[in-house]
C-alpha cells in the first residue's frame, strides 16, 4: 500500500474532483481496497468505472486489477495496514483497535528522508512558529512545549484572544512554521498559507487527509488519520508524531539539548515551580 499511497499523494493536486473523491476513499480506507472490484468501488465512491480506470492508469498501472494485486502482495509481505474492526467486541476493544490502526497507518507512510529534512529544519531555523486553531491548538501547544525544551525561539500562535498578523509579520526564509491544520479549519487557513508562501517561509503542514489539497502549498506534509468510532476524532497519532519529531531533534543535537534542559531545570528549582515530592512508596 505504501507505493500506491505515495503515488496518490504525489498526484493528488493534479487530479480532477471525481478522481480526488476516489483517492480520498483509498487513502482513508486502505484495508477495503482488495474487497471490491472496479464496478463496486466506483459505485461506493459515486464515480464512474472510467474514473477508476483513469486513476489507476495515472498511478502507473495498466488497470485497477493490477493495482489491487500489488496491494495484496504488500499485505502478504507484512506491510502494516489498519484492519477493519471485527464485528462484536466491547467498545473498549474496538476503540483500541482503531487507535492502533491509526498509528500503524501513520508510521507505515512516514518517509524517513522527509522526516530527517524536517528535523534538520527545526534545528536550523532562526525561530519556529507553531500555529493551530480549534482542535489543532492542543497539538500545536504540545509541540511548542516540547520544542522549547530542546531549542530557543519557539512560539505558538495565535495567542488567546489575539489575531495572527503580528505573529507572521517578522517571519522570513530563515524561519520555520509548523502549521497544524486538522479538519474543520477556519476560512482564513488558505490565506495563511498564501501569506507564508509570499514571505518565502518554509512550512511543515501537520494535518489529516482533508488538507491534501493544501499540501502543494507547503514544503513538507505529514498526514495523521483521525479515524474514530464515533463523532469525536482521535488525536493519538498526531501526539505520537509530535513526540517522535522532538525526540529526533533532541538526539540530533544532544549536547545542545541536554544543556538547555539542564538550564530549564535550574530555573524550575530557582522559582520552586514544580513539586518534586515522590509518593511514599518511592521513598
Amino acid at each position: 500500500m505504501n507505493q500506491i499511497d505515495q503515488r496518490l499523494r504525489s498526484e493528488y493536486a493534479r487530479m480532477p474532483p471525481q478522481e480526488r473523491r476516489l483517492a480520498d476513499f483509498i487513502m482513508d480506507h486502505p484495508e477495503d481496497l482488495p474487497l471490491f472490484n472496479s464496478a463496486e468501488l466506483a459505485r461506493l465512491c459515486g464515480v464512474s468505472k472510467a474514473t477508476v480506470s483513469r486513476l489507476f492508469k495515472r498511478l502507473g498501472f495498466n488497470s485497477f486489477r493490477e493495482g489491487r494485486q500489488m496491494f495484496r502482495q504488500l499485505r502478504q509481505q507484512g506491510v502494516p495496514i489498519a484492519e477493519p474492526s471485527r464485528a462484536g467486541g466491547s467498545l473498549f476493544e474496538r476503540h483500541l483497535e482503531r487507535e492502533l490502526g491509526n498509528l500503524q497507518r501513520l508510521y507505515s507512510q512516514l518517509d524517513p528522508v522527509q522526516l530527517t529534512e524536517i528535523v534538520e529544519a527545526l534545528g536550523a531555523a532562526r525561530q519556529v512558529l507553531v500555529v493551530g486553531f480549534r482542535n489543532s491548538y492542543p497539538v500545536a501547544l504540545h509541540l511548542r512545549q516540547q520544542l522549547c525544551q530542546v531549542r530557543e525561539q519557539v512560539r505558538v500562535a495565535p495567542q488567546p484572544g489575539q489575531t495572527l498578523g503580528e505573529e507572521l509579520s517578522d517571519l522570513g526564509s530563515g524561519d520555520l512554521v509548523v502549521l497544524c491544520g486538522f479538519r474543520r479549519r477556519p476560512h482564513a487557513f488558505p490565506a495563511i498559507l498564501q501569506t507564508l508562501q509570499q514571505r518565502k517561509v518554509p512550512v511543515v503542514l501537520l494535518a489529516d487527509g482533508s488538507a491534501r489539497t493544501l499540501s502543494a502549498q507547503t514544503k513538507w506534509w505529514l498526514e495523521c488519520s483521525l479515524d474514530s468510532l464515533s463523532a469525536f476524532d482521535c488525536y493519538s497519532g498526531a501526539m505520537s508524531l509530535v513526540n517522535l519529531i522532538v525526540n529526533l531533534l533532541l538526539h540530533q543535537q544532544l549536547a545542545v539539548g541536554r544543556a538547555r534542559i539542564a538550564q530549564i531545570n535550574q530555573c524550575y528549582e530557582q522559582l520552586d515551580e514544580l513539586s518534586m515530592d515522590l509518593p511514599d512508596s518511592f521513598v
